[in-house]
């Protein structure tokens, strides 16, 4: 697993990818073989699960990276880059003439 941006943050970094992996795994395999109707119950049930086990690691190594960014400076170039190409709106289709 790689270091995360601060070394200060790779602790929690790998901790929460240990979680994530553990937690993915048990969540995929079964997930595949379920209805849509069961899948749905199922992804909720995941989710909770999922904040139970590594909600509290992910908030943690979150807040890490968003206090090294501002530490750093990154925060308003990562700002800047989200208001030019912003990932909320999915990209219009190019019109194919149809």
């Amino acid at each position: 697993m790689a270091s995360s941006l601060s070394p200060e943050c790779t602790p929690l970094k790998t901790t929460y990818d240990t979680c994530f992996n553990a937690w993915f795994e048990g969540y995929l395999e079964p997930a595949v073989s379920k209805t849509p109707a069961e899948r749905t119950a199922y992804s909720k049930e995941k989710a909770d699960e999922f904040e139970q086990k590594c909600g509290k690691v992910w908030k943690d190594y979150k807040a890490c990276v968003q206090n090294a960014m501002k530490a750093s400076g990154l925060e308003g170039a990562l700002q800047q880059a989200r208001d030019e190409h912003s990932l909320a709106v999915p990209p219009k289709a190019e019109s194919s003439g149809h």
